[in-house]
């Protein structure tokens, strides 16, 4: 039983968490609206998040540390790195928090973060002004509303990829306000962060202070974007009507379009691009590239670290991925094999091109992996089961120590997440900015060979992945403090 003591002060110590992320939260907010700097918790995005998300987010460093973090010890940092002339960066305050501690102890507060964030220091008196690249969005569906929601969750100016308009089919009278009421409402994401408005006579959508045209057109070389102030554009086609060169070239011939992201797996000659993974293959005269496909992007971060580590010369990708807008709600006719049964109320076994698609982004996987998939009834939300032979013994402790480190402290970060939970399942990972995220309880081992299950947010965390590769395209990817290696 707890003494009144007792909780009084557990209450007055929560009171006191509660008033520092309060505190923090119009810190976060301007470093980030003013000066493009933004701030996280050992991966954990602190920009547009409310005080309770914030302790939240310190809380994950017990899968880190073994003990939590407290905003007690981050907002101090906080404090002392909004006072640094910095020019647009990411800064993770739960890294440097530990690196302070436990390496550099000896030295001040002001005095590490100024050595630890040299890199981004400013002259003194210089303003950092960073290069604006137009963004259309073609298409607008699951996808298309997903890349509007975070291109208008960074800072309403001067924001590195400037939402300027989204490209549709009209679908009738009411078309403005039902596209907007999309953008609005979400069954599986929730509702938008913000206010959302029309104006009929232009049609435009004004999200969060930014307007966006909304241009009827039904091929993509039928817009001129210069007549609506857009130039040199980055186009990302949501549709996946359109999947080779010769089909997204019509893009090009656009006035205004500059270059083009698919979202959906290229096919020819186009690179398919994972980013953590084969980003580096971008090349500046590159126009047209492909983000690959959900899957692709959840399984080869994890494919790759594995290989680096422990040789990965086989293995078999098995993906319960949710049901997707080409299935039906009912029995009807469908093209594929099994797709046209009722998607809500049955598991759908189908191919998946993913395991192949694996070879596009690490070349050296070509002929190691097979895979299949089942669509299974969960609106979003989906699980790789990666069953690998390793060139090397491992065992599940040694492997899952392995994946935490590539998930919090190697270039893989961003792409590959870590979670000890033993109550997950898949509505817990909705909103997941990772591109997958390894369960780490169940990891099987056996010799050489693993098992390791990988959640992923088919639809938010591969949003994600497409906007860094935007920002990577645009040259506009934030350098991340502190730098480790």
């Amino acid at each position: 039983m707890i003494t009144q003591e007792a909780y009084d002060a557990h209450q007055s110590n929560w009171n006191d968490r509660m008033a520092h992320a309060e505190e923090m939260v119009p810190l976060v907010g301007k470093m980030v609206r003013e000066r493009g700097i933004e701030t996280s918790v050992f991966g954990r995005l602190l920009v547009n998040r409310g005080v309770i998300d914030i302790i939240k987010a310190h809380r994950f460093a017990r899968q880190v540390e073994s003990e939590e973090l407290s905003v007690f010890e981050t907002l101090p940092v906080l404090r002392a790195v909004e006072k640094l002339n910095l020019r647009p960066c990411h800064i993770d305050l739960g890294k440097l928090v530990i690196r302070h501690k436990k390496l550099f102890a000896n030295k001040s507060l002001e005095d590490f973060l100024r050595d630890e964030l040299a890199g981004a220091k400013l002259p003194q008196g210089e303003v950092a002004n960073e290069a604006q690249t137009d963004v259309v969005l073609y298409g607008f569906g699951r996808i298309g509303r997903l890349l509007a929601r975070e291109l208008l969750a960074q800072r309403p100016s001067g924001a590195a990829l400037r939402l300027r308009a989204i490209v549709v089919r009209r679908g009738g009278e009411n078309d403005l306000v039902k596209r907007a009421s999309l953008l609005r409402r979400d069954s599986v994401h929730g509702s938008f962060k913000g206010t959302i408005s029309v104006d009929h006579e232009a049609n435009i959508i004004y999200a969060n202070g930014t307007a966006i045209q909304v241009i009827y057109a039904s091929n993509p070389d039928a817009v001129d974007y210069t007549q609506y102030g857009i130039r040199d554009a980055l186009i990302a086609d949501n549709t996946g009507i359109w999947r080779d060169r010769e089909g997204l070239a019509q893009h090009l011939r656009s006035p205004g379009a500059a270059r083009v992201v698919l979202t959906a797996p290229g096919k020819g000659d186009l690179k398919n691009i994972v980013m953590g993974v084969n980003d580096g293959d971008i090349d500046p005269a590159d126009t047209i590239l492909s983000a690959a496909s959900c899957t692709t992007n959840a399984i080869t971060p994890v494919l790759k670290a594995l290989d680096d580590k422990y040789g990965v010369p086989s293995g078999h990708v098995e993906t319960v991925h949710s049901y997707t807008n080409d299935q039906n709600l009912i029995d009807n006719y469908h093209k594929g094999d099994r797709r046209g049964r009722a998607a809500p109320l049955n598991m759908v076994l189908t191919e998946t091109g993913a395991a192949k698609a694996v070879s596009k982004a690490l070349p050296h996987f070509e002929g190691r992996l097979t895979g299949n998939a089942i669509r299974v009834p969960t609106a979003n939300v989906s699980m790789a089961i990666l069953n690998l032979q390793l060139d090397n013994p491992v065992t599940a402790d040694e492997l899952n120590d392995y994946l935490r480190h590539v998930a919090l402290h190697s270039p893989l970060q961003k792409q590959v997440d870590f979670t000890n939970s033993p109550e997950a399942v898949s509505s817990d990972f909705v909103g997941s900015r990772a591109a997958g995220v390894v369960d780490s309880l169940a990891t099987q081992t056996n010799g050489n060979s693993a098992v390791v299950y990988v959640w992923y947010d088919n639809e938010y965390g591969y949003s994600c992945q497409v906007i860094r590769m935007m920002r990577r395209m645009a040259k506009v990817t934030l350098r991340a403090y502190p730098i480790e290696g």
